[in-house]
């Protein structure tokens, strides 16, 4: 980061490297799409202007972006497990996407919650199941997970809400996976907070990527306006991004990841 800062670039392209700096974009993938700008600089004998410099990165962060979007849940999967670590928002999340469910959707929602460690953590869940009245089971061992299956086996999907873990203490991270059965009918998403330090959410997906982790979701997009972090996991890991949240309310702050409006928070909207 230290190089790139203090490397020497032709005048259009400082601001570029600048606005890539403060929205904490790695130097590694900062220095992959400035080189591509800066060999198409030299090619047209320095002619070329800010605007078209920047619609430049913009391509190249829109086709990092669009190798990855994951969109939401697939019509054929029959249970999602939600992981991640604590604090995240991982039960207001699933109340999102259980309305968009049965409201967009019209899917038959139940939900399972393993997350018995937290104070109130399944009295919040149950709250969400009542309001959205959907069935509700609580699981603490493989058996108790095999028996909520069946209890909800009418139901068109099943939503899994996990306890918040230490990511770093393996064994408590591993006590989840005992939970999980994987299918081609299952989904497994991982949930960060855009608040976190951008080398932490990495760490993280390091712990949790020996689960088989699909999607990863982001959570309080309203509180923060970096999103460099977003290019920068999906660099280090072979994720889909899915949802993103950017407040608290249920059902409404649930976006699906567009690869348009990343580039316009990563960037700005330049486009006329």
């Amino acid at each position: 980061r230290h190089n790139l800062e203090a490397r020497q670039l032709p005048e259009p392209l400082e601001s570029i490297r600048d606005q890539l700096l403060r929205q904490d974009v790695s130097a590694r993938l900062s220095e992959q799409w400035l080189e591509v700008a800066e060999e198409a600089l030299r090619e047209s004998g320095m002619q070329l202007g800010s605007e078209q410099l920047q619609a430049i990165m913009r391509e190249q962060a829109k086709a990092f972006i669009d190798e990855r979007i994951g969109g939401g849940i697939q019509p054929d999967t029959r249970i999602v497990y939600i992981a991640g670590p604590t604090g995240v928002g991982k039960t207001t999340t699933i109340a999102k996407i259980a309305a968009e469910q049965l409201f967009r959707y019209h899917r038959k929602v139940g939900f399972i919650t393993s997350d018995t460690y937290r104070i109130s953590a399944v009295e919040q869940l149950r709250t969400y199941a009542s309001i959205l009245n959907v069935p509700m089971e609580v699981v603490q061992s493989p058996g108790d997970m095999q028996r909520a299956l069946q209890t909800l086996q009418d139901c068109d999907l099943i939503l899994m809400d996990t306890a918040g873990r230490n990511y770093r203490n393996e064994l408590l991270v591993s006590e989840l996976q005992s939970l999980f059965s994987h299918s081609e009918h299952s989904e497994t998403y991982l949930v960060l907070s855009l608040t976190s330090k951008s080398g932490d959410m990495i760490e993280i997906a390091d712990h949790f990527s020996k689960y088989a982790l699909d999607k990863v979701i982001f959570t309080k997009m309203d509180e923060t306006g970096s999103f460099g972090p977003i290019f920068n996991l999906l660099h280090a890991h072979n994720l889909r991004l899915s949802y993103m949240t950017n407040g608290q309310n249920v059902p409404d702050d649930l976006l699906l990841a567009n690869s348009e409006q990343l580039c316009d928070l990563l960037l700005g909207d330049t486009r006329s």
